[in-house]
């Protein structure tokens, strides 16, 4: 069964930024001088010492090896209009992906063979596109600005240096995950069915290949909605704050509650059926779409 899926034809990364990682981003972007210095002097050298890093250790995908799971990339960078990055398959027992680009000069995705037994077809593609998020939208190089801001102050005399560095361990923390936000946001683009963003939080939250296919999305569901009655005091407030303020992503359930709420928003909506970034095609005229 053939399955139409709209591809955004110029979709631009604040088309579907979240409010929380505008912000943040607008603010990171007023540093004067570090996102130069990030580019053109640390990122050629990551760039360089990852690509070796993959190459060796990991398996590049492509149409000559592993060709569904290429397949299912093409056609996530068809939907977001991204060029396709490069795709590595990584041995590791802890379910992963992670991204690292700036600005295109040696793009990669990788993604954890722990990640790839949990998840299906779909699920690993709305992985993918969570990744292509972190690339379209940029964040790779504000990630790298964060680490190096945080380091920086860390060389500074104490209690100077601590204070500045705790401050900004904070803000940037929060921006991570703001970011976050954003880049769920372009895997329900992909997928185009919430349910499916949902599921791949559901069992990174909980999940094992014996266990998957017996969760219940639709309680998963249930249980991010109630995570909002717990802010409805101040110690509720507080208790997710502290829980939160040193983790590099939302909590899954916080998540799995965002995309669904942006599901049903009008902006999502816009971007599929009233073409407000210009027009759309579907991925049949694109050389065909398989229901995976």
């Amino acid at each position: 069964m053939s399955v139409a899926k709209t591809v955004l034809i110029g979709l631009k990364s604040d088309h579907f930024r979240h409010p929380l990682d505008l912000q943040a981003t607008q603010t990171l972007r007023q540093l004067p001088g570090l996102d130069i210095l990030v580019r053109n002097l640390l990122g050629p050298l990551a760039e360089q010492f990852f690509y070796l890093e993959n190459i060796a250790s990991s398996i590049l995908v492509g149409e000559q090896q592993l060709p569904h799971i290429y397949k299912l990339l093409i056609e996530a960078c068809q939907v977001l209009d991204i060029e396709p990055p490069q795709l590595y398959i990584r041995q590791h027992p802890v379910p992963n992906a992670y991204t690292f680009a700036m600005r295109g000069r040696q793009p990669f995705i990788v993604i954890h063979t722990s990640l790839i037994e949990l998840l299906t077809p779909e699920e690993i593609q709305a992985v993918i596109a969570h990744e292509l998020g972190h690339l379209k939208c940029d964040h790779s190089v504000y990630l790298t600005l964060a680490n190096l801001i945080v380091l920086a102050a860390g060389q500074l005399a104490p209690p100077l240096g601590g204070m500045l560095a705790q401050t900004l361990q904070s803000q940037i923390l929060e921006w991570v995950r703001c970011a976050e936000f954003t880049c769920d946001r372009a895997a329900l683009l992909v997928t185009q069915d919430p349910k499916i963003v949902a599921s791949v939080l559901m069992k990174l939250t909980g999940g094992s290949p014996s266990l998957s296919s017996q969760l219940n999305l639709e309680a998963f569901l249930a249980q991010a909605r109630s995570y909002d009655d717990i802010s409805t005091d101040d110690l509720g407030k507080l208790l997710k704050q502290a829980q939160t303020a040193q983790l590099t992503h939302p909590v899954p359930v916080l998540r799995a509650r965002e995309i669904d709420r942006w599901a049903s928003s009008p902006a999502y909506q816009s971007l599929l059926e009233n073409g407000s970034i210009g027009y759309t095609k579907n991925l049949e005229t694109l050389g065909g779409w398989r229901n995976w």
